[in-house]
């Protein structure tokens, strides 16, 4: 039988706050274990909750950004369960009615297609604790440093009908909070978490399956793989006649799978009700027209600006978008350099390809967006030629030297003397007498062939453009 995936999403991201939630406790990720903590985030009896403003802010921000609906009044409310990276025994969050935002969407790109994902709701929660699992014993260690920390919880409607839309649309809203800076995004220290919710139904029919979740997948690799797996795992027990249970499962990376961890509580068993130490939010008009006028430029409305106003192709304006950081380092080098398709090519294949090498970010890169303008410029008129700039770029991102430096040091300025040209061209042809005489009987692909040796007797200084001219003239 052949079964349609019908996926929903539920993502985590750690605002980007100083502070923690409900306490003055530092958000810092890492440090000594239990050092971040205080009497609030610890749960110690009597102590009181005050709600962290700028986290308030960013969901805000979020949910106008996702096309949201802002409700007002929104309250908290307590989610109570027992683990032990949960010290006061409840969560604070806003799972319950009337979430910060609700009812709006994301459009994502894939197979060159736009897809809707509808969002149901955008809240604001706390986060939990972190626990180690001792190897070769029972016994666990808990981390509270992470406890209390903002935590904004995006979840989506079950719009998602692949692994591949799933990692797009992780993608494009990871690439969203990043661009409104309420979140830093980095995977790797658990920032932005995936939890999609599978399950899978014999397609052209529209009753939804068993669901089953899988926790805290921290790449988009991960998200690919795990719910990739997660649905052939499905299909293979509906085809065995067995039922998929209700579960939370964990992605086993050395094997490939998925493996439960508990079978799925209702949401009846968290027993959530309002917190009786906060007070509902209430959100002016004028509050929010501020939270509005604070958002960006996003990454859509942008990279359709970058292919109006600069001439970029598609594509081109979709990868340089892709990231904030590069985006706004490639509008200042092309605003350096005056030639914005030039300055594209060198970012997109010349930057990116020796960040990619050295797995650095590009806002830790030496080359500054004006060095690289300058460099550009210095192509343009005739002080250096394309090869050579890519030798001058290389050592320009090794030093952080400006390019004019590097080129009065290492003597790289481009040959455009007619003479000297005409000089090397003659060495050429005369060290070449078979090619020659094999050109003029008709291999006028050879022309390819007597440049690429002029350049290389110029060290690759010579003008192209001059030597072409110079060699078809002698060649007759």
């Amino acid at each position: 039988m052949t079964y349609e995936p019908v996926i929903g999403m539920e993502t985590h991201a750690e605002l980007k706050t100083n502070s923690k939630m409900f306490c003055g406790c530092s958000a810092e990720f890492g440090g000594a274990p239990n050092t971040k903590v205080c009497p609030v985030c610890m749960g110690a009896p009597g102590s009181l909750p005050v709600p962290n403003e700028r986290a308030i802010a960013f969901v805000v921000r979020t949910a106008m950004a996702l096309n949201c609906q802002i409700n007002t009044p929104t309250i908290f409310h307590r989610k109570n369960y027992f683990y032990p990276d949960l010290p006061k025994a409840y969560q604070i969050s806003q799972y319950g009615d009337e979430p910060i935002g609700t009812n709006g969407y994301l459009d994502i790109n894939v197979g060159g297609e736009t897809k809707r994902i509808r969002i149901r709701r955008v809240h604001l929660e706390e986060d939990t604790g972190k626990l180690f699992h001792n190897p070769g014993d029972t016994s666990s260690l808990v981390d509270y440093n992470r406890s209390g920390v903002p935590l904004m919880e995006i979840v989506s409607e079950p719009d998602v009908h692949s692994a591949e839309e799933a990692r797009e649309y992780a993608r494009t809203l990871r690439n969203i909070l990043v661009y409104l800076g309420v979140s830093d995004g980095k995977m790797e220290e658990g920032s932005f978490r995936c939890e999609p919710n599978i399950s899978i139904r014999p397609a052209g029919t529209e009753t939804l399956g068993t669901r089953t979740e899988i926790k805290n997948l921290n790449s988009f690799r991960v998200l690919f793989l795990g719910t990739e797996a997660e649905i052939k795992r499905q299909e293979g027990l509906l085809n065995k006649g067995e039922e998929v249970r209700q579960s939370t499962l964990r992605w086993d990376e050395a094997n490939g799978v998925t493996i439960p961890m508990r079978f799925k509580e209702s949401e009846a068993e968290y027993r959530y009700f309002p917190d009786p130490d906060l007070v509902p939010l209430e959100f002016s008009d004028e509050y929010l027209a501020e939270q509005r006028a604070a958002l960006p430029e996003l990454p859509a409305a942008k990279a359709a600006r970058f292919q109006e106003r600069y001439g970029l192709s598609e594509y081109d304006a979709g990868v340089l978008t892709a990231e904030r950081a590069m985006a706004d380092y490639y509008e200042a080098a092309a605003e350096a350099a005056g030639e914005p398709k030039a300055a594209a090519n060198w970012v997109t294949v010349e930057l990116t390809r020796l960040l990619n090498a050295e797995n650095t970010p590009i806002a830790e890169t030496k080359v500054t967006p004006e060095q690289l303008g300058a460099m550009i410029r210095l192509i343009q008129d005739g002080t250096i030629s394309g090869k050579i700039a890519k030798t001058v770029f290389e050592e320009m991102f090794r030093t952080g030297k400006p390019a004019k430096q590097i080129v009065e040091e290492k003597g790289l300025t481009q040959v455009s003397d007619a003479g000297a040209i005409d000089g090397i061209v003659d060495e050429v042809l005369a060290a070449h007498p078979g090619e020659v005489e094999r050109y003029r009987g008709g291999e006028a692909k050879l022309l390819g062939f007597f440049v690429g040796q002029v350049m290389k007797a110029s060290k690759g200084k010579a003008n192209p453009g001059l030597a072409n001219a110079a060699l078809k003239k002698k060649l007759g």
